[in-house]
């Protein structure tokens, strides 16, 4: 073989790594845990084959991270506004298995030299996010996500919005200082919820309830994060010494305090009780409120825990065993092909109704063409269908037995199946899409339903208003709702005088809508709610957005290159131009609305903020700004302080050393402009 084997490492390495990226940091993996773990068993096997080949950054001997580094040192995507704190104990992964004959290996192993009895804890495994708790005192101090494995990132005030999670224990008896992990998951109804309300607003729902777990717990308003429905189950406890002998006793102790701990644990004693556990809830599962996709088997007696220890990756005393994906096999009667708010066309495959995960499903995403030609899917197929951890059907494969002879292959349209435009599809992306945005008829109602949604201008209109205004030519864009008359509007069928004005009421009340809602509110392709709120902040104006190169759009948090030149081509439109010209004329807001500072204690000077705080970055930025000084983000000779929190940025502490500029901390801070401890406490209890 040569040395293909190293190559095959090293591409094994980049498969790997960027499988890690998309799970961990962008919550939008490419493929199942199951052929992720194939392609790691790989690896492992080639670097056990070849050991002078293993080095220290090998997905192999590190624990995936759900922090993004740059090349420049800065983090990227909403983790840059979150501290990077060390785990006190590392936090590691779980070893996998998809067979009894795995768990049954993993039992034989942790009994070797084991001569007193012990048990095992069987629990689910909740498909959510990780998290870590301190508590000092009976206090939360401290939640870290897993990071990767050493390093965390510090979501202690949205973990302060989740309700089953206590602020301060309950009852006696915990240890002055202690950890405790579990997983923060999502619940399939407020999972549905908020898929509904971002498929109302135009943006791409979450895949399933893991991703949108773990993309909540990084939003940077903790209020949205307390409105998502968010719970916590918690199952592993740590300190320095506990005083328990067994991993049961601890959890037993940790729901006495008050802390979120499954009912659904089982202890076994031998093979079959683990079997039977597993083979119970593989069935009894798809009857819960909440996504799971295993179980997790511990050796109960601490001692044994301790004794047996770590591998680099794994704990040697536990294991999880992975449920298979559910799946069902339908026939494919025939497919659509549906055009979005942005243009995309998707192909759906409506389906012979078939029961699964306690639901019927009738109807499935093919994704795009790629994906289309991929499965090889024809009209009479019969496919499976699968939902797993996933709440959206999709279809994994073609059942090529029992494929009829007439099968029809589909083509993709070449056209719009609306408007007859034909299709385009920029480089490097998967969608097809028409480019007729202000003529296709499916394209304009979606975005002026999306115009008018609740996140956007809310005005109290939905998809059978803008159908009624848009067949009677009444609108075409967003600025022609505020043209409407009372004339207009009750001369739609079923519209009484109450409705027109009560419609109109709420156009009126829309003129206030903040900027940063307006903004969301016209529809730039890729640029959702908490984009539109970065841009507006940053830019503070929609003249100032418009007229910014790519670099400069580029420099705002959050935006890549994507979405810079979605921006750019929007604003490069005659008709948007004229479009927002004629919202400005009816009175929306197009810049952020300036306060005027609570007083001048800070007389203009510069602040720059570095660490963490008792309230978000953005609020303190926003208190600097409320007693007259400026938020910056780089130290010089001018800065007037330099605000340091906790774990504070070194290379900011250093430079100020060097300038001589004064070193302040958060209390100190509140000193200087008149806040009073009483209202650092109402702040507290407002935010968390």
């Amino acid at each position: 073989m040569g040395t293909d084997y190293k190559d095959r490492i090293q591409q094994l390495r980049r498969e790997l790594s960027e499988h890690n990226r998309r799970y961990y940091v962008d919550n939008a993996p490419s493929i199942s845990d199951y052929d992720y773990d194939m392609l790691m068993n790989e690896l492992i096997a080639l670097e056990k084959e070849h050991p002078e080949l293993v080095t220290a950054d090998s997905p192999t001997q590190r624990v995936g991270s759900d922090i993004e580094v740059q090349a420049d040192g800065g983090e990227s995507g909403v983790s840059r506004e979150f501290a990077h704190l060390p785990h006190r104990y590392p936090m590691l992964s779980l070893g996998n298995t998809y067979s009894m004959q795995e768990v049954k290996e993993f039992v034989e192993r942790a009994s070797k030299g084991i001569e007193d009895e012990f048990s095992f804890s069987c629990e689910l495994k909740f498909d959510g996010t990780a998290i870590c708790l301190t508590y000092e005192n009976g206090i939360l101090t401290r939640a870290l996500t897993r990071g990767d494995g050493t390093i965390g990132d510090d979501v202690l005030n949205n973990v302060r919005k989740i309700k089953s999670i206590p602020q301060k224990l309950s009852g006696e008896g915990w240890p002055a200082s202690f950890e405790i992990r579990g997983e923060i998951y999502m619940p399939y109804k407020a999972f549905d919820a908020l898929c509904k309300e971002r498929e109302d607003a135009g943006e791409v729902p979450f895949a399933n309830p893991r991703n949108a777990a773990s993309g909540s717990l990084k939003l940077l308003d903790s209020a949205e994060v307390g409105r998502r429905g968010l719970e916590c189950t918690l199952y592993h406890m740590l300190a320095d010494e506990l005083p328990f002998e067994t991993h049961a006793q601890a959890l037993k102790a940790a729901k006495s305090w008050g802390l979120p701990v499954s009912e659904k644990s089982r202890i076994c004693y031998s093979l079959k009780e683990i079997e039977d556990y597993i083979n119970y809830w593989d069935t009894e599962r798809k009857l819960l409120p909440f996504a799971t996709d295993g179980a997790v088997i511990k050796i109960n007696e601490l001692d044994i825990q301790k004794h047996l220890g770590f591998t680099s990756k794994f704990p040697r005393w536990a294991v999880a065993y992975k449920f298979k994906a559910e799946q069902a096999l339908t026939e494919v009667r025939s497919i659509d092909y549906q055009v979005g708010r942005t243009g995309a066309v998707t192909p759906v495959a409506n389906l012979q109704p078939v029961p699964l995960s306690g639901t019927t499903v009738k109807r499935a995403t093919l994704n795009n063409a790629e994906w289309m030609e991929q499965l090889d899917i024809r009209v009479g197929d019969w496919v499976y269908v699968e939902k797993g951890g996933e709440i959206i059907p999709k279809i994994t494969a073609v059942e090529l037995s029992k494929r009829p002879l007439i099968a029809q292959k589909p083509q993709f349209p070449s056209n719009c199946p609306d408007c007859g435009t034909p299709l385009v599809r920029a480089e490097g992306e998967t969608k097809w899409f028409c480019p007729n945005q202000w003529g296709c008829p499916t394209q304009v109602k979606e975005g002026l339903v999306h115009f008018l949604g609740r996140k956007a201008m809310n005005v109290l209109a939905g998809d059978a208003t803008v159908a009624q205004l848009y067949e009677l030519g009444l609108v075409k864009v967003s600025a022609d709702f505020y043209k409407l008359s009372f004339a207009d509007l009750y001369r739609l069928e079923g519209w009484k005088e109450k409705s027109c004005q009560r419609f109109l009421d709420s156009l009126q009340k829309s003129r206030k809508t903040g900027f940063e809602h307006v903004l969301f509110a016209i529809g730039i392709r890729n640029v959702g709610e908490t984009t539109a709120k970065s841009l507006a902040r940053h830019f503070g104006s929609i003249d100032a957005l418009s007229s910014a190169g790519k670099e400069e759009l580029m420099a705002v948090g959050d935006i890549g290159e994507i979405i810079a030149d979605s921006i750019l081509k929007y604003f490069a439109s005659p008709v948007n131009q004229d479009n927002i010209q004629r919202l400005k004329e009816a009175g929306l807001q197009f810049s952020m609305v300036a306060e005027g500072p609570k007083d001048n204690v800070l007389n203009g000077g510069s602040v720059v903020i570095t660490g963490t705080y008792s309230i978000s970055r953005d609020q303190m930025k926003e208190l600097i700004e409320a007693h007259g000084g400026k938020a910056s983000g780089s130290v010089s000779a001018k800065t007037l302080y330099l605000l340091a929190g906790e774990k504070p940025g070194p290379e900011k502490i250093k430079k100020a050393q060097e300038l001589g500029v004064a070193i302040i901390n958060e209390a100190n801070f509140y000193e200087i402009v008149g806040e009073k401890s009483v209202v650092i406490e109402e702040k507290e209890l407002t935010l968390f």
